[in-house]
């Protein structure tokens, strides 16, 4: 039998162990060579379904977008100028190309062709674990071992297959979806928090339950095959990646994207209306819309949310069809009326003048932006003119665009790229007749139950 001082040395050791296998560190700059790693178009043989989601996907392009690339060659600037890391943006948007020593230059001039396909297969199938949330702290182990969320009963001719569980934890996407400011720690965006703090976390919904599933914003089962040789499985995972970005993919020509992306914003939010049918001539007329985020995990908008505008557009007419009341509208330029109300996250530089340069950014103006299953209340209100005519109609359109016209006008020229308004949620959907004497229906889309779906999963 040993003794307690060989018990102790032993588990102290032990400990030491594991606790050096726990802390590794994140894979950096000059860590492998991009021929560690395989173009995806190799994936395809066996994995065309996955493959043909992923292609034409954000991901896909996450190097390629061009937007992203006007702002990088900003950030590279800005990074000479203050002595910023230079592989900052790069670690998430062409990973594989850091991690090979590729980058610097930030114009791409250096990068082999895997890393220029962005957040690609044999990346993401290679993440040992992530040193944390935020910042791409991946530990990457390329090589002939391919990791998945449930791996069991699977073969492959090509290499080596293993379950690894941190595939099916929201942490991964975490890994990149949540950003700190190099210097100074300011979150400059931070989606994996807004899912963890919130409701949806709770209920044990994933990211991957809303993102890699068919169905919009929420759980759906997609039996099949992972791969063409594997075995029949109650539920597959899509790799179309989608979020809200018809912009870029509209642009770049990736109409499935675009379309999806479409589809998950009119599925995110709903609007309920509390509106008068007649007044009197210089009554006072009080409009309530109910903003709900019914569909996102995270808070809407998210993201790059200093670029991302979400807002409400309001218009009242009397029975004639004259506009009594309009907020929210667009000019001739495409900017938002100044008096709407509108969600986003406003970053100050040092100065305190609002920036969407997130590397001059070091404290927040406002963030008004609406958490998962909850609601915000917009009130307006105009005095009825006397030659209006009662009954008067609302109608209210919550509208979303991925950047600003001007700010997309002053890096490309002015009528270079259209920034593509998606309306989110309308009232009212449809024509109804009003329940409530004097008021005019309540117009709402339905909330999804996204926790009730997923659990069948998990069961």
């Amino acid at each position: 039998m040993k003794s307690p001082g060989i018990l102790i040395t032993i588990i102290f050791f032990t400990g030491l162990m594991w606790a050096s296998l726990a802390a590794a560190e994140p894979s950096g700059p000059g860590d492998f060579t991009s021929g560690q790693f395989s173009k995806s178009g190799i994936c395809s043989n066996c994995h065309g379904s996955s493959f043909g989601e992923w292609d034409g996907s954000m991901h896909s392009n996450a190097n390629s977008d061009f937007f992203y690339h006007a702002m990088l060659q900003q950030y590279g600037i800005a990074a000479q100028e203050q002595g910023l890391s230079p592989e900052f943006c790069s670690r998430c948007h062409t990973p594989i190309g850091v991690v090979s020593a590729e980058i610097p230059p930030l114009d791409g001039s250096g990068l082999s062709e895997v890393s220029k396909e962005g957040v690609q297969c044999d990346f993401c199938h290679v993440i040992a674990t992530s040193e944390g949330i935020g910042n791409a702290p991946y530990v990457l182990e390329p090589g002939d071992v391919k990791w998945g969320r449930n791996m069991s009963g699977a073969k492959s001719p090509s290499h080596e297959i293993k379950t690894n569980e941190f595939y099916n934890e929201s942490a991964y996407c975490g890994t990149c979806h949540n950003i700190y400011h190099p210097v100074n720690n300011l979150t400059l965006a931070a989606t994996y928090t807004e899912w963890e703090e919130g409701p949806y976390a709770k209920e044990g919904v994933t990211c991957q339950a809303c993102h890699m599933t068919p169905g919009i914003v929420e759980f759906e089962e997609n039996p099949g095959k992972a791969a063409s040789s594997g075995p029949e499985r109650e539920h597959v995972y899509t790799h179309y990646f989608v979020g809200g970005n018809a912009f870029v993919t509209e642009v770049m020509g990736e109409g499935r994207h675009e379309k999806k992306a479409v589809e998950y914003l009119q599925r995110a939010a709903s609007l309920e209306v509390k509106a008068p049918d007649s007044a009197e001539p210089k009554e006072n007329v009080e409009v309530e819309v109910k903003i709900t985020n019914t569909g996102a995990g995270h808070k809407i908008p998210t993201g790059v949310t200093e670029e991302r505008e979400m807002w409400l557009e309001l218009i009242v007419e009397d029975a004639k069809g004259k506009e009594l009341y309009h907020s929210g509208a667009l000019d001739e330029k495409g900017e938002i009326d100044p008096e709407a109300t509108i969600y986003q996250t406003v970053f100050a530089d040092s100065r305190g003048n609002p920036t969407v340069k997130v590397w001059e950014a070091e404290t927040v103006l406002s963030d008004n932006r609406i958490g998962p299953k909850e609601s915000v209340v917009e009130k307006h209100s105009f005095l009825m003119p006397e030659n209006a005519s009662s009954p008067i109609s609302t109608r209210a359109v919550l509208h979303y665009r991925s950047a600003s016209q001007e700010h997309i006008d002053e890096l490309f020229g002015n009528g270079t790229y259209n920034v593509p308004v998606i309306d989110m949620a309308t009232y009212p959907e449809k024509e109804e007749e009003s329940s409530t004497p004097g008021f005019g229906t309540i117009g709402a889309l339905i909330a999804l139950s996204m926790g009730s779906v997923y659990r069948r999963l998990k069961d």
